[in-house]
């Protein structure tokens, strides 16, 4: 075995799994708070995804390699901005295979992902959005108050991995970088933002979790370290991107594709140039050096949720 062999095994192995006893009990599904018509489009898109993944067996696939199989499948999907905005008051998981923006592509792959490992078949879409709820809310669980859903990555990290259902490898990365913003985007820009705008009775307490979101430890690799940093990256870590401006800390995100021996970056994107939609695009490095408004990037690397008790429940049955 070369240097250069060894020295990738030890960057791919750099940072463990969590295994399972630090991790949290997923938490049952919150139940239908609004029609499925409503919070699940592209149900045929759903199944198909489905089938292809059971005829080739993609469960006994490590998560990072489920995770950018689904996302393979759902390059070419049009970008499309708002789509978990599906009411004035009622907040709910929602899941949109037809459009995705950066967030929810990442969000779909992995929650599909996931589920091929959670829960045995037959899957319904239903299962779907209960992957979505426990990644995209407090403690997994959505309590129909538009609170309760997680509105920044820096928080989304935080919390699942203290849930022992993803770890932040950031810091970890040589050159990484101790950084501070003040968060206060959706507190100054509520109108543009259809439950604030419908209830502004809940900027004030956003505005109190902006401000929890800005005393978070959040780390980044600087935009001149990445090139270093690619070998650490795995298929399937969610990837943002940092921005110099001092109201955030991201204004990006999507996941880490591996492919000769570099590592691209998977994404939704709204750029026209590329078609304003779901695409495999340059290597990392590569993208956060083509726009002076990118500062970095922070990592994050999930991980398989507990298995339900389903799985028991169906071996016994055979």
């Amino acid at each position: 075995m070369n240097l250069r062999t060894i020295g990738l095994l030890l960057a791919l192995t750099a940072f463990p799994y969590q295994g399972a006893l630090a991790q949290k009990p997923v938490p049952p599904p919150s139940g239908p708070r609004l029609p499925l018509a409503t919070v699940f489009q592209g149900e045929s898109k759903f199944h198909a995804i489905v089938a292809k993944a059971e005829r080739e067996n993609w469960r006994n696939l490590p998560l990072g390699e489920r995770t950018i199989r689904v996302a393979r499948e759902l390059v070419g999907t049009p970008y499309v901005n708002y789509t978990l905005e599906v009411d004035d008051r009622t907040e709910s998981p929602v899941a949109n295979l037809k459009g995705m923006d950066c967030w929810t592509y990442y969000e779909n792959s992995l929650a599909l992902a996931r589920m091929l490992r959670y829960k045995p078949a037959p899957y319904k879409p239903q299962d779907l959005l209960h992957m979505v709820e426990i990644e995209r809310y407090r403690g997994g669980v959505c309590t129909g108050d538009y609170l309760s859903r997680m509105h920044h990555l820096e928080e989304v990290f935080h919390d699942n991995q203290r849930r022992g259902y993803a770890t932040n490898i950031t810091s970890r990365i040589s050159g990484a970088q101790k950084i501070r913003r003040e968060i206060k985007e959706m507190t100054v820009q509520w109108k543009a933002y259809r439950y604030l705008r419908s209830n502004p009775s809940l900027i004030e307490p956003m505005g109190k979790i902006e401000a929890q979101v800005s005393d978070l430890p959040v780390y980044h690799v600087p935009k001149s370290k990445v090139r270093n940093a690619e070998k650490y990256l795995q298929n399937g870590d969610i990837c943002a991107i940092t921005t110099h401006g001092p109201g955030g800390y991201t204004s990006h995100v999507g996941l880490i594709i591996r492919l000769r021996d570099r590592a691209y970056f998977a994404h939704a994107t709204s750029d026209t140039e590329k078609g304003r939609m779901t695409v495999i695009d340059r290597p990392i490095t590569d993208y956060v050096n083509g726009a002076s408004k990118h500062a970095g990037i922070v990592i994050c690397r999930p991980n398989d949720v507990p298995q339900s008790s389903l799985w028991q429940s169906n071996v016994a049955r055979q």
